[in-house]
């Protein structure tokens, strides 16, 4: 008996070592993102031995989780990879058996309006599309590209990097799997692996003053977005002992442009249909909580005839399906970057009953009006969609968490259409409008309710430098962040699309194998070198 014992101890013990044994790679891409599937494919396609890290059983983030309805207001500013991948989209949906319920040019009259064409036959991309179908094509790429995917696996919060000096020398998930690599990058929406590595970093938004600009900070909206001004925000209609309805902050800042810690709201976007054959009907919550949606409740009494498309968006994408916008939880995101796992999952529940409690709210209560009801009543969850994940979407929309401090910040004047000072060392362009949704409710200094945050402002195309991707050398020398990168909430309510994480995802693939092929820090390639690879790859980094 002593002896099996005693067998079965060295077993159990020779398990433990191989499961945490190291294993080794030249480049590590932790996040599961867009932007991280590109830089995990750019890094496979120039022989790297590469490994991505999915939290999940998914890759491709928001991507291929109901942002299908790609903000692309400039087509021809996107190039190398990211636009290959439009374009496998556009040669998928040529195929006719593809469209089960409606034809292809039927689609593209109904999408015209909301995402600039969608499509463009000249260089035969589309970026309107179903999320089962941007999943595929990306796991197509990334097994082409000899990619490793690792599923389920997080980064141990606490003590889970591991660095010799300014170097990340591996990284430790929750399961004890250890991984080595020469260059990592960190392409989650969080920013857990640059956090936990010691790089500078910032939540919220910074006051005008600290960078010069114009539209940071706490910013009352008396002029953009909808006027809540005479909905009155008390729980009891003109009693102010009932207590403030959910989410309103009760006191405005002194001044507009304070800083603060807030984020813009985050929500779910949501794959809707109204194809019968196709279609699962939404069902309430089991935390509803009908006083969520008061404030918008009495804002629709105000305008009785107001169009469901003014409250949301359903965006038409192919085969009668939606992506659906708008179900933004304001007030209820500002703790998640800093939040541990669990706590986030908690964030996320919440997010998911207000996106499904508002949609059962808009459809069954009977104070919305006839027409706004009757209309959402022909919509519900896709059967084909999300399977895995009852049908709704396996990601939250995290639209703004940490933001690096590195070697350079991106800010107001690199991004602004006017008096712009263009940032130099560009890997890459951004061209969509200064974009920040609502961020919160709050009472004025009359006792008014108003939203709060918002920027809306059209630019023109920009570069981005490689240097907001690079964490400050003093920190970490062998790390890149293509998505929580170094810039302003300014700047970044503009540089926050999917297609510029993607474009920054492959520059940076290509910057880390520079980096390792001449065994130099990240901030030390040589950027002449780093331009000519990257247009010889098709990558789009000059304005025209």
């Amino acid at each position: 008996m002593k002896k099996i014992i005693f067998i079965l101890l060295l077993l159990t013990s020779f398990a433990t070592y191989a499961s945490n044994k190291p294993s080794t790679y030249d480049i590590c891409v932790y996040g599961e993102s867009a932007s991280g599937v590109i830089t995990a494919i750019q890094s496979g396609r120039l022989g790297k031995k590469v490994v991505l890290i999915s939290k999940n059983t998914h890759v491709g983030g928001l991507v291929t989780s109901g942002l299908t309805a790609t903000d692309m207001n400039r087509n021809d500013m996107v190039g190398g990879l990211t636009r290959e991948y439009y374009q496998r989209l556009y040669t998928y949906y040529l195929q006719p058996q593809v469209w089960v319920n409606q034809n292809r040019d039927e689609f593209f009259v109904k999408s015209l309006k909301r995402t600039y064409k969608g499509r463009n036959e000249e260089r035969k991309m589309q970026w309107v599309y179903e999320s089962k179908v941007a999943e595929k094509i990306m796991m197509d790429m990334l097994k082409e590209a000899n990619v490793e995917v690792l599923f389920n696996e997080r980064l141990k919060l606490k003590g889970g990097v591991k660095k010799n000096g300014k170097q990340i020398a591996g990284i430790e998930m929750e399961s004890g799997k250890v991984i080595q690599a020469k260059v990592f990058v960190d392409a989650t929406y969080e920013g857990d692996l640059m956090a936990k590595s010691g790089v500078s970093y910032f939540v919220g938004r910074e006051a005008n003053d600290q960078y010069g600009e114009t539209l940071n900070g706490y910013r009352i909206n008396y002029e953009k977005g909808a006027d809540l001004s005479q909905v009155d925000p008390y729980i009891i209609e003109g009693n102010k002992k009932s207590g403030l309805l959910p989410y309103i902050d009760k006191k405005a800042p002194s001044k507009q442009g304070a800083k603060d810690k807030k984020v813009q709201a985050y929500t779910y976007r949501m794959t809707l249909t109204d194809d019968p054959a196709n279609r699962i009907k939404i069902q309430k919550p089991a935390n509803y909580n009908v006083l969520l949606y008061e404030v918008l409740l009495r804002h629709i009494k105000l305008n009785p005839s107001i169009e469901l498309q003014k409250i949301i968006t359903l965006t038409p994408m192919p085969n009668r399906k939606t992506d659906t916008n708008h179900l933004d939880f304001f007030g209820a995101s500002y703790d998640y970057a800093e939040a541990n796992y669990e706590q986030r999952k908690q964030i996320e529940q919440l997010h998911k009953d207000y996106a499904l409690g508002m949609l059962w709210f808009l459809e069954h209560d009977p104070r919305v009006p006839e027409h706004i009801r009757k209309e959402l009543s022909d919509w519900g969850l896709p059967k084909d969609e999300f399977v895995d994940t009852e049908n709704f979407p396996n990601h939250i929309y995290v639209r703004e968490a940490r933001r690096m401090q590195g070697e350079y910040v991106m800010i107001e004047k690199n991004v602004a259409k006017e008096d712009r000072k263009a940032a130099e060392h560009g890997i890459g362009l951004g061209s969509y409008a200064l974009d920040c949704h609502y961020v919160s409710k709050v009472l004025d200094n009359e006792g008014k309710l108003r939203y709060e945050g918002t920027i809306f402002r059209p630019t023109t195309p920009y570069p981005i430098s490689y240097y907001a991707i690079t964490p400050k050398k003093k920190e970490v020398t062998n790390l890149l962040v293509p998505i929580c990168l170094s810039s302003s909430h300014v700047a970044y309510s503009s540089i926050r699309m999917e297609p510029v994480y993607m474009i920054l995802g492959q520059s940076a693939a290509v910057a880390a194998a520079m980096a390792i092929d001449n065994n130099v820090a990240v901030q030390d390639i040589s950027y002449t070198d780093l331009a000519t690879k990257l247009e010889g790859l098709n990558q789009i980094i000059k304005t025209p």
